[in-house]
Order: C-alpha cells, then sequence, then structure tokens
C-alpha cells in the first residue's frame, strides 16, 4: 500500500490593501528607531568637544566637565527619587480606591479626574509650586527644623522662600500621581474575577483579598507603571526650573537655601545665552540625561518581562 502523497501548501494570497498596511506598520515601526538612533548620534556627535574641554574652553565649567555634571546628574536623580517615594502610595491608595472601593458612579467620575490631571500643563505645576505650595510649607520645614534638626536630612539653615529641593520634589510628586494611579487603575481592573471571588469564598476580608490577588497580578504593571512616573520626573524641565532655587551643590539637606539643580532645568535656565564650548556642554549634559533615561526604561522593561508569566490564565 502506498502512502499518499503530501498535500501541497498553497500560499496565502496577499490582496494589495494587506501590503499597504504591512508596509506602512514596518515603515511606522522602523522610524521609531530612526528617530532614537538619530537623536543618541546628535547628542553623542555635539557632546564629544565637551568630555574634554577646560574651563578655558567653556566658561561653564570650572575644573572639567565631570565635576560640572555630577551635582546635576546627583539633583535629577535625588529629585526624581523623592517624588516616587510620595507618589508611588498615594497613586496605589487611590487607584485601588477607584477599582475596588469607590462606587460606580464615584469612581468613574474620579477617574476623570485623574486622567484629566495628567494633561495640565509643567507650567500650571510650576506657577502652582512657587506662589502656593512654597509659602504654605515654609512654615512645616521650620518646625521640623527645630524640633527634628538632628535628622540629617532635616538640618542646616532653613530656606526663607520655600523653594527647596524638597518642593520642587513634591511637585513632581503631585505631576506624576495621575500617569501612575491611571495605569495601576487600568492594570487592577484586569485582575481575573475568578481570583477575586476565590479569596473572598476562603473567608479573606476585602483587604486580604486585595493583598492576595490584585496585588501580585498588578506586580509588574505597578512596577512599569513607577518606572513611567521617574521618566517623567527625571526629564520635567519648566516645572523644576520655576520652583527650585538651585546652587548647584551636593547635598542630601531638604530644607536649606542651598539646592541641587537638574539637568533638564539647567538647561532650560542656561542654553538662552550659551555660545560655543558652552552649547556643547549642555548638550552634553542632555546626553547624560538621555543615558539615565534610557537605562531607567530598560530596567523597568527587564523586570516586567520577569514577571510576564503571570497572568489570568494561570
Amino acid at each position: 500500500m502506498t502512502a499518499a502523497p503530501a498535500a501541497t501548501k498553497i500560499p496565502a494570497r496577499q490582496r494589495p490593501g494587506d501590503r499597504w498596511f504591512s508596509g506602512t506598520a514596518l515603515a511606522a515601526g522602523s522610524m521609531i528607531l530612526v528617530t532614537l538612533a538619530a537623536v543618541a548620534i546628535f547628542l553623542i556627535v555635539q557632546s564629544v568637544p565637551a568630555i574634554g574641554a577646560s574651563p578655558e574652553d567653556a566658561s561653564l565649567l570650572t575644573t572639567n566637565f565631570w565635576d560640572y555634571v555630577w551635582p546635576l546628574l546627583f539633583g535629577t536623580v535625588w529629585a526624581a527619587l523623592l517624588a516616587l517615594v510620595m507618589a508611588v502610595p498615594l497613586s496605589l491608595g487611590v487607584a485601588l480606591f477607584i477599582s475596588h472601593y469607590a462606587p460606580r458612579r464615584l469612581a468613574q467620575s474620579l477617574g476623570y479626574v485623574v486622567d484629566l490631571l495628567a494633561a495640565v500643563p509643567s507650567v500650571v505645576f510650576g506657577l502652582w509650586g512657587i506662589l502656593v505650595l512654597a509659602p504654605a510649607v515654609q512654615p512645616v520645614y521650620a518646625w521640623l527644623n527645630a524640633n527634628m534638626g538632628w535628622f540629617p536630612l532635616f538640618g542646616g539653615d532653613v530656606s526663607a522662600t520655600g523653594r527647596t529641593i524638597f518642593t520642587a520634589a513634591i511637585v513632581l510628586a503631585v505631576m506624576v500621581v495621575p500617569i501612575i494611579t491611571a495605569i495601576c487603575r487600568e492594570i487592577f481592573l484586569q485582575t481575573p474575577v475568578l481570583h477575586e471571588e476565590a479569596a473572598l469564598a476562603l473567608g479573606a476580608t476585602r483587604w486580604e483579598m486585595i493583598r492576595m490577588a490584585v496585588l501580585p497580578f498588578g506586580r509588574s504593571g505597578i512596577v512599569s507603571a513607577s518606572m513611567l512616573g521617574l521618566g517623567r520626573a527625571l526629564g520635567e524641565t519648566m516645572a523644576v526650573a520655576m520652583v527650585l532655587s538651585a546652587t548647584g551643590t551636593v547635598t542630601f539637606k531638604l530644607f536649606t537655601s542651598t539646592n541641587p539643580s537638574t539637568i533638564a532645568a539647567n538647561i532650560a535656565l542656561t542654553f538662552p545665552e550659551a555660545f560655543a564650548t558652552n552649547i556643547n556642554v549642555l548638550i552634553a549634559t542632555g546626553l547624560i540625561l538621555f543615558i539615565v533615561t534610557f537605562a531607567v526604561n530598560f530596567i523597568a522593561r527587564w523586570i516586567v518581562n520577569r514577571r510576564k508569566e503571570f497572568s489570568g490564565a494561570n
């Protein structure tokens, strides 16, 4: 008995619309990589003259480029981390309230408000920070310094204006809360209902159900939202430039008038008067910020991929 010949595979016929759509999608995806590469090449080429520059070449430098960029990098990371420490717990609380505690109508209204807050321009937050927040928190800073000045972060001479690194961090926290809240809310709403019902059927309270079912399911989403908020805080320019009274020093004290600046705010304030090699120095600091932001997003993607196998189907 002879075996039947294998059926020949007939290739799928592509219509002109399919070819146009696939080509357009490929071109759109490639443009992202091309744009990113073009930005990286521009920053690298323009930064080369600044790496080995001296004070004779650029008036912004006192010794060398690395001594110039180090306080700026410290201030950028320090302000962003302070903002993240304040924003993440608040965002998680708001997202859990919207997704699991609030009545449906109230949850929808709060969701709209959160989405609208994410669209407020940074200049508005800067004006609020310098005109409202800074004068309001200055007495609090003075009280903390007088009663808890032994704590290193609260020591030093308190700023009379309230325009400190901690005030800038509060403004950044308010700016990133809507972003983190919106993402966490959507992640929490995707928690499998069977997981929640199983926890409640076993006698768990609502908080125990959230702790055992909702938070583990949304862990990767929480990390992604936090890293996205951190990226926004790292690159924020106008709000920090308007609120922070920077002196370019490296200090961990939160309430003093000697504050580190951030890379983005320093570029915005210094670039209009820069010339010659000074422009290259500022572009080189932008390259450092580009690398830091890229590293933050790479780490976030790596963490998310480690949790990728956990899904509602498991």
